[in-house]
């Protein structure tokens, strides 16, 4: 057995430097699988994808699958990146198994929650209410900066990823507080405003639409006393009141207090961002 892949169409390169190719995986020249390759767009070649990888399912259980995901390594490190990312569905245990074989660890992940037939109560004193234009403006400088030092974090170079930060913003609140189906509200105690929360539909996965929280926040003095906790309830209010059965969310493995947060509310996960360096 030999296994390869092969070019299934040309590359596809973007005006920000990305490109994108998808392969045959093949078994001494037959093709029995398919797998698509990308450098990460704004990343300056540093982070490559692998995605869609497949094998057929009568030539599985014989190592094709960890031959091609390493063939793909050695066509990404060509086109000049440092790392890998891949994702796995939550209930792929096979390709867990092989992400851990090849040296691939999580670096977050995508988790969806079914939400209650009624509201939840937020706790005593506290209230929540939309974020006025002139808390807007402030909050949006300052949501970008964050989300830019995130993908830096990742790998990005930073003018890079205050590029995508920007984009990111335009796609989702083109145009602003008014953009269908946002809500952007204020945690309030005792008058003084602890945390915000944003939450909008979204398609979380192909075919998922879900009440989606972009962003949530405790004031940095603040923390430790529930109103994280509290912002999530907000959340699950806002998405029920806008017809959703569902919520998600994204979060970085990293950060385990928000982990055990999401967790302890009910939220599950339904895909696994993997990650390896070149």
């Amino acid at each position: 057995m030999t296994t390869t892949l092969r070019p299934s169409g040309p590359i596809q390169s973007g005006a920000d430097g990305a490109q994108r190719r998808a392969y045959d995986v093949c078994d001494n020249g037959r093709p029995v699988g398919s797998v698509a390759l990308a450098v990460e767009p704004g990343a300056g070649g540093a982070t490559g994808l692998l995605t869609g990888l497949r094998i057929d399912e009568a030539v599985r259980r014989r190592g094709r699958g960890t031959i091609a995901a390493l063939a793909a390594e050695e066509i990404l490190r060509g086109w000049g990146c440092a790392q890998v990312c891949t994702e796995v569905a939550a209930g792929d245990s096979v390709g867990r198994r092989m992400g851990d074989a090849l040296g691939y660890t999580e670096r977050s992940r995508n988790m969806v929650k079914t939400l209650p037939a009624e509201p939840p109560a937020l706790p005593d004193g506290l209230t929540a209410r939309p974020m006025t234009p002139e808390e807007f403006a402030a909050w949006e400088d300052g949501a970008i900066a964050g989300y830019a030092e995130s993908l830096v974090g990742r790998g990005l170079p930073r003018e890079a990823a205050l590029g995508a930060a920007r984009a990111s913003h335009a796609r989702h609140l083109p145009d602003g507080l008014a953009t269908p189906g946002v809500r952007l509200d204020l945690l309030v105690h005792e008058g003084e405003r602890v945390g915000h929360v944003w939450e909008a539909p979204f398609e979380m996965h192909p075919g998922l639409l879900v009440g989606y929280v972009f962003d949530v926040e405790v004031a940095e003095s603040r923390r430790g006393r529930g109103y994280g906790r509290a912002l999530m309830l907000q959340a699950e209010r806002i998405a029920l009141a806008a017809g959703e059965r569902r919520i998600g969310l994204h979060v970085v493995t990293a950060n385990t207090p928000a982990l055990r947060l999401y967790e302890s509310l009910g939220y599950e996960p339904t895909q696994y961002n993997l990650a390896k360096p070149l």
